[in-house]
């Protein structure tokens, strides 16, 4: 993937982990099912499976909530190829509140990951720059597998040939620059190690650039 500026990249991924903390644990039990052990397959997810898993446990945590975040994590069960991974967490800011809450879809059997199922991280207070990042979820109707496709057919194929093994994680950002909800699709666990990171509009699906 040639790089393409998109400095927002940047700034939107400092600005989510310096205004809202560090990881936040899920509560225990919390809209969960029963650790499973770990024999059993892991559940797999879509962005958008992930989405509808938890969005209706925030809307039961605050009537005015906003999306402000949605991204994978890469683990020994799913590596994100394909546009899937077993452990999704998502934002949500409530305005009223000026708190900031992150939720959790998991179909991992792995210790230490968030219980299967729904789950709720604690709440935080949030920065001001983080409200500009809150989206509507009607600008979210690509998944995270036409996502990859599409990175797939912009460089992304070629990294892939070079590392069969690649993980892939994706993020939903939202730029308030240019008034659009962006997947960007990135070829390793961190943004200090990435291969490339292909962006794709959340809305139409079209191919926008890359970043590094």
């Amino acid at each position: 993937m040639k790089p393409l500026r998109i400095p927002g990249f940047v700034i939107l991924l400092a600005s989510m982990y310096l205004l809202t903390g560090c990881e936040s644990a899920p509560e225990s039990g919390a809209g969960a099912a029963a650790t499973s052990t770990r024999s059993k397959p892991p559940g797999l997810y879509t962005g958008l499976q992930a989405f509808s898993c938890v969005n209706g446990l925030a809307q039961r945590w605050a009537s005015d909530v906003i999306p402000v975040r949605l991204e994978s994590q890469a683990n020994s069960e799913a590596s994100g190829q394909g546009g899937k991974a077993s452990v999704w967490k998502a934002g949500f800011i409530s305005p009223s509140q000026r708190k900031i809450k992150y939720f959790f879809c998991s179909g991992s059997r792995l210790k230490d990951s968030p219980p299967y199922g729904a789950s709720a991280g604690t709440e935080e207070a949030y920065g001001s720059d983080v409200a500009s990042l809150g989206f509507q979820p009607l600008f979210l109707k690509t998944d995270s597998a036409q996502a990859y496709t599409v990175a797939q057919d912009h460089g992304g194929a070629s990294l892939m040939k070079k590392n069969p093994n690649q993980e892939v994680t994706y993020f939903v950002l939202w730029n308030s620059k240019q008034r659009a909800l962006y997947w960007y699709v990135m070829y390793g666990k961190d943004q200090e190690s990435a291969a490339g990171t292909g962006i794709v509009n959340a809305l139409t699906g079209t191919y926008v650039g890359t970043a590094r």
